[in-house]
């Protein structure tokens, strides 16, 4: 699967499960809430992945409403935001990239950008949006088991990072100055598509929801009678021991290359990739990540993969009600640290 919505399957495996009451929502898959009393889920495929709504409601049609306005709200925002839909406004901005002058953009598209550049700026390139064009690049690295030509990847790295990206508060306006420059939104985009999603649940009046982006999860209010939605962390390896985790009003991402991962030259790499240096991110390591919202759990677990425990850690101290589960492998076995208030054991 390739394109934006597609490739962040590919940029990163998510392996986030949601566990309410007996329901099962397995990151990559369907589920039904049927057993669950008051409950009502929902599956469709969206952004390249299954998307699964959840929502408490007593009148079941007022229920089945919000969700179908929220899948609405989803498949909005991918037309915004698609780099694999060339009628997209994202893809329409990158076709005018190097022109002199800034172009107009949508709120939506504004207000992604703009938190794109702060998680840039704070996380010393850890996240950046403008990754595009060495993703590409080490897909092609991992599919042909070789690592990139020094020219292509000098040429790529060219169009990344700071200077590639230039916004204009104030007439909303955009600029991309080097050619070549590509926007991907693999790791921010499901995020804030899933928090347009949970405010139009809200907006209809449903309090207690859950969305289960294939792995990206953010809960509102918890369900009747209970303290919080249950959100299972899956382990770093098959047949480890997952976390459970009960949250509400909040989101959750985990990134990692337990599944999807290449070894070159005898060396192990990632299929997330380091944008300041084009290639993959050496594992096997997973990072898991709660925040308020899902945008900065999706952007912030991108960039502590990258960035690894000990600068990650500072990263995430500075952004309030967000902490961070590492797990890492060494020759000496699996290691485990967290940061913040994380509410394990």
């Amino acid at each position: 699967m390739e394109g934006f919505f597609h490739s962040h399957r590919v940029y990163r495996r998510l392996v986030t499960a949601a566990v309410v009451t007996g329901w099962l929502a397995v990151a990559g898959g369907t589920a039904s809430a049927a057993d669950a009393p008051g409950l009502l889920s929902e599956t469709r495929r969206l952004m390249g992945v299954p998307w699964t709504i959840t929502v408490s409601s007593p009148d079941a049609a007022l229920g089945r409403q919000a969700i179908a306005a929220a899948f609405a709200e989803i498949a909005r925002v991918e037309r915004v935001l698609s780099d694999y839909d060339a009628e997209s406004e994202l893809s329409r901005l990158a076709t005018r990239a190097a022109q002199s002058e800034p172009i107009s953009v949508s709120d939506d598209l504004w207000r992604v950008l703009v938190a794109a550049e702060e998680f840039r700026r704070r996380t010393d390139g850890g996240f950046d949006i403008t990754v595009g064009p060495l993703t590409s690049l080490w897909r092609q690295s991992r599919r042909s088991g070789r690592l990139p030509r020094a020219d292509k990847l000098a040429a790529a790295r060219a169009a990344v990072g700071s200077g590639t990206i230039e916004l204009l508060p104030e007439r909303q306006a955009v600029r991309l100055p080097k050619p070549g420059t590509r926007l991907d939104p693999g790791g921010i985009g499901m995020g804030y598509a899933a928090d347009r999603a949970i405010d139009r649940l809200e907006s209809l009046g449903i309090a207690a929801a859950l969305i289960d982006a294939s792995g990206d999860v953010v809960v509102s209010g918890p369900p009747p009678g209970s303290p919080g939605w249950r959100i299972q962390v899956a382990p770093l390896e098959p047949g480890g021991e997952a976390e459970t985790l009960v949250l509400s009003h909040a989101a959750v991402t985990t990134s990692g290359d337990a599944y999807q991962a290449v070894t070159i030259d005898g060396t192990r790499y990632s299929h997330i990739v380091d944008p300041r240096t084009g290639l993959g991110v050496p594992g096997p390591a997973a990072v898991t990540v709660i925040a308020a919202d899902a945008t900065t759990a999706d952007a912030l677990a991108t960039a502590a993969s990258v960035l690894g425990p000990d600068a990650a850690s500072a990263v995430i101290a500075t952004y309030p009600e967000t902490s961070a589960r590492f797990v890492w492998r060494t020759e000496g076995g699996i290691r485990t640290s967290t940061t913040g208030p994380w509410p394990g054991p």
